[in-house]
């Protein structure tokens, strides 16, 4: 014989179905001209009420609980598509979302329930791809996602984001190794002559991104004034080499430029003049400053795989294309420039970014900062 309980109007019911099954309804009103209910099942009374307390509390919150139960793949596969493919985000990070959901987040949670994920679910996944990528890597994939799940909770699917209580892997402070003044001598003494190295010598002289660098135009650039201005950026997408707005609105920004910048961009402009002649008809004028032999855009891993050449040539094999926009930085703060400046000249979004990424930099000011101490008071601060 089954028992039943009835609760208080509102707060849906607990009962025993058969011997060993409990049942929990939680009445969802009066849907499309029906009467809903929202039925779950548990082995004992104590874990029906939980169920159906998590019913009642989702009910609150806005969750839809006459929708069809999905898969975390077929969220995911909605979302790229439907939210992501719409909201305005830029077609570089859309192919790293797509990356980060084929390669790891389906392979690995996809046959999941999305109402049924739980935090526990996602530590082990992110627990299960160590020394698989390295830490950095799984918190971008860790980051996808939260930011999926951030979109289903906006759009009440689920109560909240589980992925937000789990933890990625400690990244670490790892000290990059800095180009030194010297260095930086030699490796422009060996960019002398090549067809790349005005490019290489701007990302030098103004911690341009490579990006920036290859959708940087003829009219960006004021040589009068000294100055060029960052509208936009080169990046490869699903539809091919493309040109997109700058990351961020502190991204699109004007910076002054050094004397180098401006011999560089001169140099450039010879060089470009005489590939233009000997092109011809062929020469397409898209008006870039760093372009193809035809004036066409130019593909970014030619760009990285030409300045391997030159930086093993050099004496340099750690250094990376990109290090030059952090020696810029260090360069500056070595030579006793705020962070603000430096912040305002990379186009961080934040001056803690900046902080965090160059802080090795700091301590030395920090000691400048003490002995400026000991100028001001000298022996006469002691008495």
């Amino acid at each position: 014989m089954t028992g039943r309980r009835r609760r208080a109007h509102g707060e849906g019911s607990v009962y025993e179905q058969r011997p060993g099954v409990w049942a929990a309804v939680v009445d969802l009103g009066w849907i499309d001209g029906k009467r809903k209910r929202k039925y779950v099942y548990a082995k004992s009374e104590a874990e029906a009420v939980r169920k159906r307390d998590e019913l009642r509390r989702q009910l609150q919150l806005g969750v839809d609980l006459t929708a069809q139960p999905r898969t975390l793949e077929a969220w995911l596969t909605e979302w790229l598509r439907d939210v992501k493919g719409h909201d305005g985000t830029r077609p570089s990070t859309l192919v790293r979302y797509r990356l980060a959901v084929s390669k790891h987040l389906v392979p690995g949670l996809g046959r999941v329930k999305l109402d049924r994920l739980t935090p526990r679910d996602v530590q082990r996944f992110l627990t299960g791809l160590r020394g698989k990528l390295a830490p950095a890597s799984i918190i971008k994939v860790h980051a996808v996602l939260r930011v999926a799940l951030a979109d289903a909770e906006r759009m009440d699917l689920v109560p909240r984001n589980v992925a937000k209580a789990a933890k990625p892997p400690a990244l670490g402070r790892t000290e990059r190794r800095a180009l030194t003044p010297e260095e930086a001598k030699t490796l422009l003494s060996v960019l002398t002559g090549d067809r790349l190295e005005s490019l290489f010598v701007l990302a030098l002289a103004t911690g341009l991104r490579r990006a920036e660098l290859l959708g940087l135009r003829w009219s960006d650039v004021d040589l009068p004034g000294k100055a060029l201005f960052v509208r936009q950026t080169l990046q490869r997408t699903d539809h091919g080499l493309e040109f997109v707005p700058p990351k961020t609105h502190r991204s699109s920004r004007p910076l002054p430029l050094s004397s180098l910048a401006v011999r560089a961009l001169e140099a450039q402009r010879v060089r470009q003049a005489k590939e233009r002649l000997a092109a011809g008809e062929l020469w397409s004028d898209l008006g870039l400053v760093f372009a193809s032999t035809i004036g066409t855009a130019m593909e970014p891993r030619n760009v990285n795989r030409r300045f391997d050449q030159l930086r093993a040539a050099a004496g340099l094999d750690w250094l990376h294309l990109h290090d030059l926009r952090h020696a810029f930085a260090t360069f500056l703060l070595d030579q006793g420039e705020e962070l603000r400046t430096v912040m305002e000249l990379l186009g961080h979004s934040t001056i803690r970014m900046t902080a965090d990424t160059y802080g090795h930099v700091l301590p030395a000011r920090a000691r400048q900062a003490a002995s400026a101490i000991d100028r001001v008071l000298g022996e006469e601060g002691t008495a």
